[in-house]
């Protein structure tokens, strides 16, 4: 199966930066799937909770770009390392990293979670003050 799985979700993802499918990455999820994040102080449920979790995701930036450091995948779980880059809707630079953990049931994602530091988020969303890690001058393909 090699990284079937960990490419599927990596590429709806892509699709809902750069266009906005999200119904792409939503039919991903299974009808009980639990969808969340460290910022987050509740748990997204079914492809519905994850719908509103991707939209908000994407509604709290204006422009982004999601780039995979380290895909692993194992058996039903998958990590993936990532850092996303783009714009606050305040036109603020943003730049933040972490890894998400994906855990499947069959071809649907029965759980999604990401780990980052959500003050730094908060500081570049709000004031565009953190401290960003260090972005190349041109985004990677």
């Amino acid at each position: 199966m090699g990284m079937e799985r960990a490419q599927r979700f990596v590429d709806a993802l892509t699709r809902l930066e750069e266009s906005g499918d999200l119904e792409g990455l939503v039919s991903l999820f299974s009808d009980d799937a639990q969808v969340s994040n460290v910022a987050s102080p509740r748990v997204f449920s079914g492809q519905d909770g994850a719908r509103q979790f991707w939209k908000e995701y994407k509604g709290t930036l204006g422009q982004v770009k999601s780039t995979f450091r380290n895909m692993i995948e194992a058996g039903d779980r998958v990590a993936l390392e990532w850092e996303t880059q783009g714009t606050a809707r305040n036109g603020a630079a943003v730049a933040y990293e972490g890894v998400s953990i994906i855990e499947w049931d069959g071809d649907r994602i029965s759980r999604f979670f990401a780990y980052f530091d959500p003050h730094a988020l908060g500081q570049e969303l709000s004031h565009g003050t953190a401290q960003r890690s260090e972005v190349p001058a041109t985004t990677p393909a």
